[in-house]
């Protein structure tokens, strides 16, 4: 029934020679090998997510957490991940607070066509009115109670 969310767990193969094992593939990957994609020299990793700075950061340290497999299970876990990475910067007083933002198809803004979870480091002061945080994507709409909200 939920074959959807059915973890994709990379097998480590085996080679013929005596040498040591490889990892396999990882559909992220193969994202790589596009000369576009902003994927290079990941910060950190565990088994499931690569964590970059993004090429074209929001605010300084903004990064990028791309799943090595493209599965729901994977997704989820780089967006776990962002989220720890977020609250320990709070705790630790690196930073005020953050946005976590995921782009799901060109409509949504999405730019490169493979998934990956922004973690948005936020400062007080660092833009003239924060009020409504993500929900700044449609213009005027971030406010809802401002004099531009519309309600659709």
């Amino acid at each position: 029934m939920f074959d959807w969310f059915r973890k994709r767990t990379p097998v480590i193969e085996t080679p013929a020679s005596d040498s040591a094992p490889t990892q396999p593939e990882t559909d992220l990957s193969r994202a790589q090998r596009d000369e576009f994609a902003p994927w290079r020299n990941p910060i950190e990793e565990d088994n499931h997510v690569q964590v970059f700075l993004d090429i074209y950061p929001v605010t300084p340290g903004h990064r990028l957490y791309v799943p090595k497999w493209n599965s729901p299970y994977c997704i989820w876990h780089a967006f776990r991940a962002a989220q720890d990475h977020g609250e320990h910067l709070v705790r630790q007083g690196e930073i005020d607070g953050y946005n976590i933002g995921f782009n799901r198809g060109v409509a949504a803004g999405q730019t490169v066509l493979y998934p990956h979870v922004h973690l948005i480091l936020r400062m007080s002061g660092d833009c003239a009115d924060p009020t409504g945080g993500v929900r700044g994507v449609i213009p005027g709409q971030a406010n809802y109670r401002g004099p531009s909200y519309k309600n659709p």
